[in-house]
């Protein structure tokens, strides 16, 4: 299933709901509820930047035991693969999809808290109230994940799907004409941080596919366990495009078919085609954005010992201050270990 939406007017400017609508009426994009994977993380991460974290907040990647699920089962959330990374930043862990470090973030900010704020984001569906919700557990449609990224890409406005735009008679009254309507939910400085963390998915993460399009992109994948969903939900200042992939009996759809596999190239060959003629155009930047150079691996500002360093963006007056002032940073293996023991995840993501 395929749906596209302009950001700023909420017009549907394409939308696939199977592959033959003779053979299946059901359409994927608007009735389909199916769980999300990694592709909800934004929403996490955006509720943890209004909540007061920053992209450079460094966060333990280690083993993390949960009691705090339905029927009080004890859970055990794994990254891709079963590795721990130490030490790592909210921007890396959302550019290299990393679960633990989510599950985290929502126990930190609070379930209540990320379920009402995904509902302001347009999210509808039943929501868990528990910790698998930060790892895409909870079933929702194509259409709400699509309209709540069009919030990060047209700088916090919630805008209504248009699927008419007007209804004229022949003579040329105009019998009906919709409206164009969109709340503001949240501030622009959060939406162009997270538009400016999704760009950083693309640039050094799972959505690496993206950067055939020779334009400024942002946008995640998401995959379910034993691969039964893929999607991939990206924009362009002027377009969000949302897709999933998918069997309807929730059958496994093989060896990697990921987000990233499965659903970004239809994503890309898509957009490829929807943007020609269109300018390749940036996302404005607003008033009370700053940017900073910062070590990846401390979160600091970028000093001569650090090794990697990049440009992020944050709210104004929560950008780090201080700068790496040491050549040497903890390793990897004095706190953490790799994790062999196979585990259920509701998402072994990317």
């Amino acid at each position: 299933a395929i749906l596209c939406m302009e950001p700023d007017s909420g017009k549907v400017r394409a939308m696939v709901g199977g592959r033959d609508f003779f053979t299946s009426q059901f359409n994927r994009a608007l009735q389909a509820r199916r769980q999300p994977g990694s592709a909800f993380k934004p929403i996490i991460y955006s509720a943890a930047i209004d909540w007061g974290l920053s992209p450079a907040h460094v966060i333990m990647d280690s083993p993390f035991i949960s009691d705090q699920n339905p029927d009080d089962m004890v859970w055990k959330p794994r990254n891709y693969k079963g590795r721990f990374f130490g030490p790592t930043i909210l921007r890396t862990a959302l550019a290299k999809s990393r679960n633990v470090i989510t599950v985290k973030i929502l126990r930190k900010i609070g379930i209540e808290y990320a379920i009402s704020y995904a509902r302001r984001l347009g999210i509808t569906s039943p929501l868990s109230p528990d910790l698998s919700l930060a790892l895409g557990a909870s079933g929702v449609s194509l259409v709400e994940l699509t309209r709540a990224y069009c919030v990060f890409a047209n700088g916090g406005r919630l805008p209504t799907p248009i699927f008419v735009e007007k209804v004229v008679e022949r003579s040329g009254i105009v019998i009906e004409e919709a409206q164009v309507v969109g709340e503001e939910v949240i501030t622009p400085e959060t939406a162009y941080v997270m538009t400016d963390l999704l760009k950083a998915v693309v640039q050094e993460g799972t959505g690496w596919r993206l950067k055939a399009l020779k334009r400024p992109s942002a946008g995640k994948t998401g995959t379910t366990n034993e691969l039964r969903d893929a999607w991939f939900l990206g924009y362009t200042p002027q377009l969000v495009t949302g897709v999933w992939v998918g069997y309807d009996d929730h059958k496994p759809m093989g060896k990697g078919e990921t987000g990233s596999r499965a659903a970004s190239p239809i994503w890309l060959y898509f957009m490829e085609k929807a943007l020609e003629g269109m300018p390749a155009l940036d996302f404005e930047i607003p008033k009370g954005v700053v940017f900073a150079k910062i070590d990846t691996e401390t979160g600091l500002l970028a000093g001569p010992h650090s090794k990697k360093r990049v440009f992020q963006a944050f709210k104004e007056g929560t950008e780090p201050k201080e700068y790496r002032a040491h050549e040497t940073a903890p390793k990897r293996g004095e706190f953490l270990f790799y994790d062999l023991e196979p585990q259920g995840d509701p998402s072994l993501s990317r």
